[in-house]
């Protein structure tokens, strides 16, 4: 696994219930600000083998990324069941939703 892919695997399951992270936010902490759309090829090639928690992630407006269909579908009620609060246009309030992990060196740690 390359150590870009081992990264995000660890910022996306780091975040918590309740909480989103964008595609670009979870590729720049993870070591590549421009690798939002690897971040996407993972979270649809490794998330269920690594129990991904997929549905907290989302694009830079605020928006569920998928256009239409049952994962659409899922991934809004799974983060409504967490307590996320869709507004006009299904956008979520990221002042409001945004996980934001500290940064220790190449570590990301829960925000206390």
């Amino acid at each position: 696994m390359q150590p870009f892919t081992k990264r995000v695997i660890e910022v996306i399951k780091s975040i918590p219930e309740g909480y989103v992270m964008t595609y670009g936010q979870v590729a720049a902490c993870a070591g590549s600000p421009r690798g939002a759309r690897q971040v996407v090829r993972i979270l649809h090639s490794l998330s269920e083998k690594h129990g991904l928690p997929w549905h907290r992630v989302v694009n830079s407006k605020g928006e569920i990324a998928i256009q239409e269909g049952e994962g659409r579908y899922m991934q809004k009620r799974y983060l409504e069941n967490e307590g996320v609060e869709f507004g006009l246009n299904d956008l979520i309030d990221l002042d409001e939703y945004r996980y934001v992990p500290e940064m220790d060196g190449d570590v990301v740690s829960e925000k206390k």
